[in-house]
């Protein structure tokens, strides 16, 4: 027997949604600040935990793609009444510059179409101005994606202690210098590949449970800067440009596994593609495809 339909008021609709988020958006501190039908105004406080270069101090991509992943999310039950479960299809960042160390993220969320199945959405994600942005990003969602009422069952889902952001000291590890990639325990594993063992803190539906869609884009991410650094033989991390995350199964509440590949290597630009897979390389959970700015040298042909 199907659950019963629930229709609450805007205002109450939006403070549910609010308190019946993913377990990292309620650890990661993400507020949402405003929300009209269909739309949704975050913020997300700065956060040492959240740095991907600890020399620069600037933002880890992926603590960006994990809250404009999040923030869409949020536009979408803005739109619908709150009580279907969704789940990210597609996510495209494009990367218009570094977030500027110290200072909070905003987004800005719209859900501008919705099918029977199928909701579109488009996000900004800035500092001081949206019309200055650090990101954007386009999304299509999976309405319906589970049996799972985000409503009447989510609060007994996350009834339980929350976790913590934390990213251990590891001075000699791979991730010295990126407190997020070791806040989501990435390290390195066999055959050139990467795993992010699965925690409580990187949950996105608590229900089933299941991976946070922009914390396997993160890992993706992670997976490419590395990888790419390592084939090319360069010295300076890559510059992300665009990065377009496919999600192709749920993330379970098991180990992932990512590698990456050069499809193309110019001698400014590199394109990328990388797969990530749980118990089963045959059967990905995610892939993406992206560029990446590179430092000029001369040994690299024109791309």
């Amino acid at each position: 027997m199907s659950e019963p339909s629930i229709s609450l008021p805007f205002d109450e609709l939006t403070r549910a949604i609010q308190a019946r988020r993913s377990i990292y958006g309620a650890i990661s501190g993400l507020r949402l600040d405003r929300a009209a039908p269909g739309e949704a105004w975050a913020s997300l406080p700065y956060r040492p935990v959240f740095v991907g270069d600890s020399e620069t101090g600037v933002l880890h991509g992926g603590v960006v793609t994990a809250m404009l992943d999040e923030s869409c999310g949020m536009a979408v039950q803005l739109a619908l009444d709150g009580t279907r479960a969704i789940a990210t299809l597609d996510l495209r960042i494009d990367y218009q510059k570094p977030a500027t160390p110290g200072l909070d993220i905003k987004a800005h969320s719209i859900c501008y179409r919705v099918t029977r199945l199928i909701a579109f959405v488009r996000a900004t994600a800035y500092q001081e101005s949206e019309d200055d942005p650090v990101a954007t990003a386009t999304a299509c969602f999976m309405i319906d994606a589970n049996r799972t009422n985000m409503l009447i069952d989510r609060a007994e889902a996350i009834a339980t202690a929350l976790p913590t952001l934390d990213a251990p000291d590891d001075p000699a590890g791979p991730f010295a210098d990126s407190p997020f990639a070791r806040c989501l325990g990435i390290q390195v594993g066999a055959d050139d590949t990467l795993v992010m063992p699965f925690s409580r803190k990187i949950i996105g539906n608590p229900i089933l449970p299941a991976i946070h869609g922009g914390i396997t884009g993160a890992f993706l991410e992670t997976t490419a800067i590395v990888g790419v650094t390592r084939e090319l033989g360069i010295r300076a991390r890559p510059k992300p440009i665009g990065l377009t995350i496919n999600y192709l199964r749920s993330g379970r509440a098991l180990d992932s596994h990512a590698r990456v590949s050069v499809v193309k290597q110019g001698r400014r630009v590199v394109a990328f593609e990388a797969q990530a897979w749980q118990d089963d390389s045959a059967k990905p959970i995610a892939s993406a495809f992206g560029h990446f700015m590179l430092r000029q040298t001369p040994d690299l042909e024109e791309g």
